[in-house]
């Protein structure tokens, strides 16, 4: 699939994306911004959904410059609700080869250092928005499917599975939601190189045996208008996820790999 361009079908969105990428132009050497996620990816939900951006710079910001990125996104923020959704990472175009050298990124309200996984690069070549500038292909090395398979594989172990020693972590609908759909995303690509919406990746969670009732949850709160949850299903919730992905983390640790030659995609 080919990226897609600018505008989107949200109208609120597509005006905040643009008073954004109005914002950075002026700010920093700005050669190109995409979009990519559920936002790119066609199961975006206005208000509920991140607004998952990568804005590639010619050099390296200054500190002034960073100053004045972050008094961006927060005025932002304060100006615009839907604003605390928006994450981008500011990659230097120079530095896009190493999948693992993390760039400076907004996100959760604040500058930090984050690659762009895999994952995202995956995403961005099959599907990604271009919102500014060149396109994905321009700029951004594609991800074999070795890499591809190895980052998620890693990811499962060293940062997932770890995870489930802190049940405090899964009384959060964050951890429930990303902890499951992360696994049945995972199990896709993994099993036939294929990136899934978390739409999709509901279903792959009912074809591994995961609790109904909280994939229904799931469902219900990022697509319909759930109920208000008590402490009991809370910690109900999160026992039966822990149980769930203990072991399915595990199977698909062991015995997955991408099928496909490990060729990079055009």
């Amino acid at each position: 699939m080919r990226p897609q361009t600018f505008p989107m079908t949200d109208q609120n969105t597509g005006q905040l994306v643009e008073r954004f990428v109005g914002a950075l132009r002026p700010l920093v050497p700005l050669v190109s911004v995409w979009a990519h996620g559920s936002l790119a990816g066609g199961d975006y939900q206005p208000g509920r959904s991140d607004l998952d951006l990568i804005a590639v710079v010619d050099r390296p910001c200054t500190a002034a410059e960073k100053q004045q990125l972050g008094e961006v996104h927060q005025n932002l923020v304060d100006a615009i609700p839907l604003a605390s959704k928006l994450h981008c990472g500011y990659p230097v175009v120079a530095e896009l080869d190493d999948p693992a050298h993390p760039h400076l990124t907004w996100a959760h309200e604040e500058l930090m250092h984050r690659p762009v996984t895999p994952v995202t690069r995956r995403e961005l070549h099959e599907f990604g928005l271009v919102i500014y500038g060149q396109p994905p292909a321009d700029l951004l090395p594609p991800v074999t499917d070795g890499q591809l398979a190895d980052f998620i594989v890693e990811d499962l172990k060293s940062f997932w599975l770890p995870a489930l020693d802190h049940p405090e972590w899964w009384m959060r609908d964050i951890w429930i939601d990303l902890g499951l759909l992360t696994l049945a995303r995972a199990t896709a690509t993994l099993r036939d190189g294929r990136l899934i919406t978390k739409a999709d990746a509901l279903g792959v969670l009912t074809e591994l045996g995961a609790p109904t009732a909280v994939v229904d949850d799931i469902r219900q709160r990022r697509y319909g208008v759930p109920d208000p949850a008590t402490e009991e299903w809370t910690a109900r919730r999160a026992e039966l996820t822990l149980a769930f992905l203990r072991s399915a983390i595990g199977q698909v640790v062991h015995t997955s790999r991408l099928p496909a030659h490990d060729d990079p995609r055009p």
